[in-house]
């Protein structure tokens, strides 16, 4: 009966310690985050980039770069457009003409989301194409109020060489065709990256 005791309490020490091992698996598997360091990676110094383009928003003619997706029943009577929603696919050239070289894209949404001004919510990816930004996108989101001579907005982020971004861009309308809606406007982007 001695040796019955030992072998019980050894077991049943050898069990308990099985199962906190295994709870402590259990849990460490079901984690959803964990820390890890820039060098992991591969992010090594931040650095700031300018970019200079020109953003063409053509809403008439043939080949519209921006359409009319929705509007509240108000929109039409609406100083401001107040409820437009307007989805894009904006081409972003190096010069302010429709001929100059295509950088890349801008694609999201704008709306009208001031009843008393002009002011634009801005929802869109930059998207880079050619050269060593090709692929790559930097994200907007913020608010334009379309008649101020500069505008600021935030990029909130970005991927491809511009993973973790952050930053502004500057609009300044380069020209607005009255009779059409047409505007091309000029942007310079500001952006940390790794």
């Amino acid at each position: 009966m001695a040796k019955t005791l030992p072998n019980q309490l050894t077991a049943t020490i050898f069990f308990i310690i099985s199962s906190l091992l295994f709870l402590v698996a259990a849990v460490e598997s079901q984690s959803f985050s964990r820390m890890l360091s820039k060098k992991s990676l591969g992010l090594k110094r931040e650095k700031l980039s300018h970019l200079h383009f020109y953003f063409h928003d053509i809403v008439g003619g043939k080949n519209p770069t921006a359409i009319i997706v929705a509007q509240a029943t108000t929109t039409n009577t609406s100083a401001t457009g107040f409820g437009m929603v307007v989805m894009i696919d904006d081409p972003l050239t190096v010069g302010p003409e429709a001929s100059s070289k295509l950088v890349g894209r801008a694609q999201g949404i704008y709306a009208s989301a001031s009843q008393f001004e002009t002011g634009l919510l801005m929802v869109l990816n930059y998207v880079f194409m050619g050269g060593k930004y090709n692929g790559s996108t930097l994200s907007i989101l913020g608010r334009n109020p379309v008649f101020s001579t500069v505008r600021e907005m935030p990029i909130v982020g970005g991927s491809g060489i511009f993973r973790f971004a952050r930053g502004y861009a500057q609009a300044r309308t380069h020209s607005l065709d009255i009779k059409t809606g047409d505007a091309v406007v000029e942007y310079n982007v500001f952006v940390l990256h790794y």
